[in-house]
């Protein structure tokens, strides 16, 4: 089993920034991608940026230019550094990782339990 803790939300004002961590722990072969995910009140939860173990990223048009994902493989971390926050970036942000088992070529999907991004206008 592996388990995903994020760090790192809060309350800030437009034009702030916010850095989140997620750190995995338990049973962890390798990391394929890593990746941070978005639901606003009312809407469909919606991929914000990610990265493979290549170090290859993708990003929703919405943040381009204004957010950076970065990971750290010893430790197991993706990070999303975020800039020039909007008021539309308001949500519960998630991290999400692709983990494949120890000894096997088995992928699993984890999620963390969901951070609050609030931005005030």
């Amino acid at each position: 089993q592996v388990q995903l803790v994020e760090s790192g939300g809060g309350l800030v004002q437009a034009g702030g920034s916010l850095r989140l961590s997620c750190a995995a722990s338990g049973s962890i072969g390798s990391i394929n991608v890593m990746g941070w995910y978005r639901q606003a009140p009312g809407k469909q939860r919606e991929l914000v940026a990610n990265i493979i173990s290549g170090g290859i990223t993708r990003y929703a048009d919405s943040v381009k230019g204004r957010f950076t994902i970065s990971r750290d493989n010893a430790k197991n971390t993706v990070y999303l550094q975020m800039n020039s926050l909007k008021p539309e970036d308001t949500a519960v942000y998630y991290c999400n990782m692709v983990v494949r088992r120890p000894l096997t070529v088995v992928l699993n999907n984890y999620w963390g339990q969901g951070t609050q991004v609030t931005v005030s206008s």
